[in-house]
């Protein structure tokens, strides 16, 4: 397959496999649903939730646990971490990059994690238009933060990790998302993320 950019090669192909192998087990799942507990604790009814970028669906088993009566979708690019989230039984699952243009279904919960970080900066309009109108109210983007645009070299490669503020990025964009709650999610805690900031913005309906 042809990508727009470097960056979705390199997460489609042996990196990609790579990633799933070192990041998997219940501990993660554990960590995921203590901190979307916090996330939903200011959200009303969801019925239904999409994840940008799922890999092999650690942040929807959590959600799943969270919101069991809710239908599940994911957009995923690499085929190994795809048929992983199809083994899960309760996703729908969309094998493509998020960058590629898809139909339009609209969700209540509309969320990407450690995604964004790691999108060509000259693409990240397109993904923001990808969200936001693919939310019928919540968006989430759990990211690491900085207030102002930095590349990090990431395991060796450069151009492959980026910081920045996204959430505030998409308010000013989109005059209809209301942030609603944030936090910090912290490597040492008692159950760990990777040091992620997450943003919690409600769309105007």
């Amino acid at each position: 397959m042809t990508y727009r950019t470097e960056q979705e090669a390199f997460w489609a192909g042996e990196f990609g496999d790579q990633y799933i192998e070192r990041n998997a087990g219940a501990q993660i799942v554990a960590s995921n649903t203590a901190l979307f507990s916090r996330i939903l604790r200011q959200c009303g009814p969801i019925g239904s939730v999409i994840e940008f970028g799922a890999n092999i669906g650690l942040n929807l088993m959590a959600l799943h646990n969270l919101l069991p009566e809710a239908t599940f979708s994911a957009i995923e690019i690499n085929a190994k971490a795809a048929a992983a989230l199809r083994r899960l039984g309760y996703v729908t699952v969309d094998e493509r990059s998020i960058l590629q243009p898809a139909a339009t279904e609209r969700h209540d919960l509309v969320f990407i994690k450690t995604v964004l970080i790691h999108i060509d900066p000259s693409q990240l309009p397109a993904v923001y238009d990808a969200l936001h109108s693919s939310a019928r109210r919540y968006v989430v983007v759990a990211e690491y933060y900085n207030p102002t645009p930095v590349e990090v070299t990431y395991r060796g490669h450069q151009k492959r990790l980026f910081k920045r503020d996204f959430a505030g990025e998409m308010m000013q964009r989109f005059s209809d998302l209301k942030l609603i709650d944030y936090g910090f999610a912290y490597h040492g805690g008692r159950f760990p993320q990777d040091d992620i900031t997450w943003f919690l913005m409600e769309k105007a309906y």
